[in-house]
């Protein structure tokens, strides 16, 4: 297990520093892995540092008024896990608004205990290794997610789009940000 992990982060620094090198140059093959480390993160302006007094990613989202529909959706697919994890983590929270707006029905029937599966999977759709600034995510065309499906990143206007969602605000987590975000990403299916 031990050499598994030296082997991903061999692999995610030498992508990140690769992604690094080409900051110039259009990055289009830059990308974070599923595999990201918590080593490779830190490397370079990119990671944004925590003197640990900060609350975690969960301890964020249940104490934000415009995230109690995540934080639901969290309990019920029982990820608390998850979020509470040493990281660093992005999590991309789409606020209650952004739930609000997929389709009649749809939340509540992924709230259904049948459904928990599916929930999960969207919601980890919704979380990548690493602790990256917004600015910083200009530099990718995709991320892997902790589902290890791929979310695309595009930049429209100057501005980050991960799948198409506009990042709100980011605030910073004793184990890594958080990225509200105005639209619910949902996997691509296979």
């Amino acid at each position: 297990m031990k050499t598994l992990k030296t082997i991903f982060f061999g692999f995610a620094c030498l992508t990140l520093m690769l992604s690094c090198k080409t900051e110039n140059k259009e990055a289009t093959d830059t990308t974070v892995s599923p595999e990201a480390t918590e080593s490779s993160s830190r490397t370079g302006q990119a990671f944004i540092e925590d003197d640990g007094s900060t609350p975690n990613v969960l301890q964020i989202a249940i104490g934000s008024k415009d995230h109690t529909t995540l934080v639901a959706a969290v309990q019920a697919a029982q990820l608390e896990n998850v979020l509470v994890n040493a990281g660093p983590l992005m999590v991309f929270a789409p606020t209650n608004e952004a739930f609000a707006a997929l389709p009649e029905g749809t939340l509540e029937n992924l709230l259904k205990p049948e459904n928990k599966q599916a929930l999960a999977n969207i919601l980890k759709y919704h979380v990548t290794p690493g602790n990256y600034s917004k600015d910083f995510l200009k530099k990718f065309k995709k991320l892997g997610q902790a589902n290890n499906a791929y979310v695309p990143v595009t930049v429209v206007d100057g501005e980050p789009l991960i799948g198409g969602a506009k990042i709100l605000a980011s605030i910073p987590a004793g184990n890594g940000i958080v990225h509200v975000i105005d639209k619910v990403l949902l996997p691509p299916t296979e």
